[in-house]
């Protein structure tokens, strides 16, 4: 054996493994901070922690790995819950076309929801830490309690509090047929800019959140009402859908669609549905957070 091969097999080693646990490492800090690029990065990081680290000292690869992630994630979360109090508009997460890069939901869909995602950046950091990983990724108590560096007590009572924030926040999920029936019939309404037709697919208290980051024009608060939304998107109709093509695709799981003027992706659309209705409309605008669903659209 020549010098140095032990040390290029160990490289080879940390590196497959690392591969192995990537996508779960992925999937916890994207259901964490809601962004790919901050996900992207917090692994990035995890990745150099792991090169410099005496991996024969490790026991288990995949705790480690996910404790390092979890916990630079939160310190993250703490930092970006301070910069998003200062977006300009409506901060909504970062869809993921979830038909062509399926990973980050291959274990439990749990948390990945743009609405669950929105919820879950009202909660407190380790709290959301809690949720992600009981609820997507199935950890025991015990287990939580040693990535957060609490008792399994005070585990549980996390998990238990997001538990009950997200079911409070959460209107009932339709299935992906009924959600897919309502948003062709928006997108078949809003084209045309009738206002009656939009009512009659709207909740009482839908409400439509554009998040446009102070890059591109969009509505800075949410618009609320039945009548007020059905009202505002057609008023903008003639302007908003001219030369606009629509594809379909699949955001976090659910269905929705890219809004593309010539080859730009322009903005993501989905709806959040309950009881036959809409009841939010979202709208992703802003040029960075459409990135990754143009690469896979162009791919």
């Amino acid at each position: 054996m020549t010098p140095g091969t032990d040390a290029l097999e160990q490289r080879d080693d940390g590196l497959r493994v690392f591969d192995a646990v990537r996508p779960r490492l992925f999937g916890i800090a994207y259901r964490m901070l809601g962004s790919v690029a901050e996900a992207e990065d917090i692994v990035q990081s995890a990745w150099l922690r792991w090169q410099v680290t005496d991996r024969g000292a490790v026991v288990d690869a995949d705790a480690f790995l996910v404790t390092v992630t979890t916990r630079l994630a939160i310190n993250q979360a703490k930092s970006a819950r301070v910069q998003r109090e200062h977006y300009a508009g409506v901060w909504l997460p970062e869809p993921i076309d979830t038909s062509t890069d399926p990973c980050v939901g291959a274990e439990r869909a749990e948390g990945l929801e743009l609405a669950v995602l929105m919820l879950l950046e009202k909660l407190a950091p380790t709290e959301r830490a809690a949720y992600v990983l009981r609820e997507a990724f199935d950890y025991p108590y015990d287990r939580i309690a040693e990535v957060l560096r609490l008792t399994t007590v005070n585990a549980r009572q996390l998990v238990s509090r997001a538990r009950q924030h997200i079911t409070n926040g959460r209107q009932m999920t339709a299935g992906a047929d009924e959600h897919h029936r309502l948003l062709l019939a928006f997108v078949a309404a809003a084209r045309k800019g009738d206002a009656s037709a939009l009512e009659d697919l709207f909740a009482a208290d839908v409400a439509s959140y554009a998040d446009g980051g102070g890059v591109v024009r969009a509505a800075k608060v949410p618009v609320v009402g039945r009548v007020r939304v059905a009202k505002f998107i057609a008023a903008i109709a003639e302007h908003f859908w001219t030369g606009m093509a629509v594809r379909w695709i699949e955001a976090n799981g659910l269905p929705a669609v890219a809004l593309l003027r010539g080859d730009a992706v322009v903005a993501v659309a989905t709806v959040m549905v309950s009881a036959g209705r809409i009841d939010r409309l979202l709208w992703v605008m802003r040029p960075s957070k459409l990135e990754g669903v143009a690469r896979t659209l162009a791919g």
